[in-house]
């Protein structure tokens, strides 16, 4: 049996022509992109054709793209630098959904005195809109949303919320590390104020992301030093991984219609299977506000981190975390308000531009079958009782 990579949210493979389009500028062309003589000035062409690329997939203006060292970096820019350049005290809504990427600068911002709050999702994992609505009218100055959960693939209305911000005078980021290269994305059309992406998501290399500005928006840097990247983000430019990323996302925008036309299907399939296989198996989160690659799925009276380790010829992730002692859910799962022991199911399925039905049909029968084997050995110790 073959080993199905099936974990596409986690990271993703460095696209062919994202490799060939780097290893110029790991070889012969290794300018500096600020040094004044052509093989810097090439260096230069290239991060700027690069910049090109990673707007025109979002709708933006070459200036406006900071290039970072990948999507947290670019949240905690988005996050930190926003609040500290308005000065004083400020309030931030954020959801209970959100990526460690946007949570943690969000709770060091809280500890240093400025207001937060956290807006509760429904049970299908999308925002809860009258709650949002409410505390941005009473004083948000910045709103830093996920785009797409991470674990679940649903999405969130950020399109609403953002023009609710703006009536308020508040700033929108949107972390859309899962969803850039999934979905069409417009920042001009979503009314998007700051925007992470990160590489490595959408098959270009770890370690390169970018942060979207729109024009107008001041951000205090996280970092000093030179001048780079109009003075937002210091640091020679990371040259090779910036064309990856540009690269990248030129790739991305001629196969996003791909996402919906073959790996929407392909998702949907991979349920179908498990649904007939597995009695009880229940699908995370909302129906159709979703990506098309993402499936998260309860596996009943098993662990899923059990069912992965019995199904080893696929490759995905559980949400939960194992202690000495015992085996926690996923806080995201928690938040929905799914019981813990039915959330120790979970197993999150992504696929990715190289996924094939057969790898589909395989990956169901693997999963189905460790399930079952699993179910006995716990039927045979007891109930379960999400220990491991």
């Amino acid at each position: 049996m073959t080993d199905i990579y099936l974990d596409h949210n986690a990271t993703t493979p460095v696209a062919p022509a994202v490799l060939d389009a780097m290893l110029p500028f790991l070889r012969a062309e290794f300018g500096n992109p600020s040094s004044g003589y052509a093989l810097g000035r090439r260096a230069k062409e290239a991060v700027e054709t690069a910049r090109a690329q990673v707007a025109a997939l979002i709708g933006a203006r070459p200036e406006t793209v900071i290039f970072t060292s990948g999507g947290t970096e670019a949240s905690n820019l988005a996050i930190r630098g926003s609040v500290l350049r308005r000065g004083g005290r400020q309030s931030i809504v954020t959801s209970t959904v959100e990526h460690p990427a946007t949570e943690e600068p969000c709770k060091r911002l809280a500890r240093e005195g400025h207001a937060l709050r956290r807006i509760r999702v429904e049970p299908d994992g999308r925002l809860a809109i009258a709650e949002a609505v409410e505390a941005i009218s009473t004083g948000a100055n910045l709103v830093t949303l996920i785009h797409a959960q991470n674990e679940i693939g649903v999405l969130q209305p950020v399109t609403e919320i953002a023009r609710q911000a703006h009536r308020h005078g508040a700033i929108v980021h949107v972390d859309a590390a899962q969803s850039i290269g999934k979905i069409p994305i417009d920042v001009e059309a979503m009314d998007i104020d700051l925007l992470s992406i990160a590489g490595h998501k959408l098959y270009a290399p770890k370690g390169i992301g970018a942060l979207y500005v729109r024009n107008g928006i001041e951000l205090e840097p996280v970092l000093v030093g030179a001048g780079q990247e109009s003075g937002r983000r210091p640091g020679t430019e990371n040259v090779p991984y910036i064309v990856g990323l540009g690269e990248a996302c030129r790739l991305a925008a001629s196969r996003l219609p791909q996402a919906e036309t073959r790996i929407r299907p392909l998702t949907d399939d991979l349920l179908a299977r498990l649904q007939r296989a597995v009695p009880g198996v229940a699908r995370v989160g909302h129906p159709t506000e979703r990506l098309p690659n993402t499936l998260n799925v309860l596996f009943p009276d098993v662990s899923g981190r059990e069912v992965l380790a019995a199904c080893p010829a696929v490759s995905a992730s559980t949400g939960s975390a194992c202690h000495a002692d015992r085996e926690e859910a996923s806080p995201v799962l928690r938040a929905l308000g799914i019981p813990e022991h039915e959330a120790l199911g979970a197993v999150r399925l992504s696929l990715g531009f190289d996924t094939t039905a057969a790898d589909i049909a395989e990956a169901a029968s693997a999963l189905s079958d460790a399930w079952q084997n699993v179910r006995q050995i716990v039927r045979r110790r007891g109930a379960y009782t999400g220990a491991s």
